[in-house]
């Protein structure tokens, strides 16, 4: 499976920062064992996609209602016309900061996929969860109530983040996301069967240049949701290049040829 590696502007980000995604489009294309996507600020998409239109641009979320009296709000529909290709949705920071249950973020993957975007749909636990040692109880839960039952991999990627690790600096031991992939990939498993398969899990959480080739190689993991090194092409750039070389490492080590589709 391709690895992806995909940016989360979070609330940062101006019309004069645009010129930090003309690198990630120029690595993108280098690195063709690689996909590229970045979410930026609603304000930024459309001049973000006619600025680098090679680059996958996102939203960071959506409404769940394709329209109505939802003050301050906007669409699937609205950011797909803005250039968006597609959108982040159950966010660790929307989750606790807004209060969005897994029904909501279920609402809103289902919206977002009825305007043909692709959609990021994130899990994780609080760091009073996991040292309450219910982690994996919680990734479950929150997967069996956001994943819509018709997800596939055309459309849905994964994002496992626990909130414990999203700009702390701290990251899981990769025995814990080995832990935490393999029973995200389980449920998927037995709530859409093979379709499972095909739908790419990443990691997000603190995740740099120097840590990103450990996180890849591990199993059940197609890369990652990168925050605030996803700013600026000088942070950006090295972790896709690392990908790059993990995943070049494993298809030299089986013998395939990498998949460019």
């Amino acid at each position: 499976m391709r690895k992806l590696i995909a940016g989360n502007w979070k609330m940062n980000g101006s019309l004069a920062a645009l010129g930090e995604l003309e690198p990630l489009a120029a690595a993108a294309v280098a690195h063709l064992a690689v996909d590229v996507m970045v979410a930026v600020p609603a304000t930024l998409i459309t001049p973000a996609a006619q600025r680098v239109p090679a680059l996958a641009i996102g939203a960071q979320d959506v409404h769940a209602n394709d329209s109505g009296a939802h003050t301050g709000c906007i669409s699937a529909a609205m950011v797909k016309e803005a250039g968006a290709r597609f959108t982040i949705v159950g966010h660790s920071e929307r989750r606790g900061d807004q209060g969005e249950t897994s029904q909501d973020v279920w609402a809103k993957a289902m919206a977002a996929h009825r305007q043909g975007l692709s959609v990021i749909l994130c899990v994780g636990e609080t760091e009073a969860e996991r040292d309450a040692g219910r982690a994996a109880r919680v990734v479950q839960a929150q997967i069996e109530k956001s994943v819509p039952d018709e997800a596939a991999g055309d459309w849905l990627t994964l994002a496992y983040e626990p909130r414990w690790a999203i700009g702390t600096g701290r990251t899981p031991t990769m025995d814990e996301i080995a832990e935490i992939h393999a029973i995200a990939r389980a449920k998927l498993r037995m709530l859409i069967g093979g379709a499972a398969d095909s739908v790419r899990l990443l990691y997000g959480g603190s995740v740099t240049a120097a840590n990103i080739g450990d996180i890849v190689a591990v199993d059940n993991v197609d890369g990652a949701l990168v925050g605030g090194a996803s700013l600026t092409a000088a942070k950006f750039v090295p972790i896709i290049e690392a990908t790059a070389s993990t995943a070049m490492a494993v298809v030299d080590a089986v013998g395939l040829k990498p998949r460019t589709c």
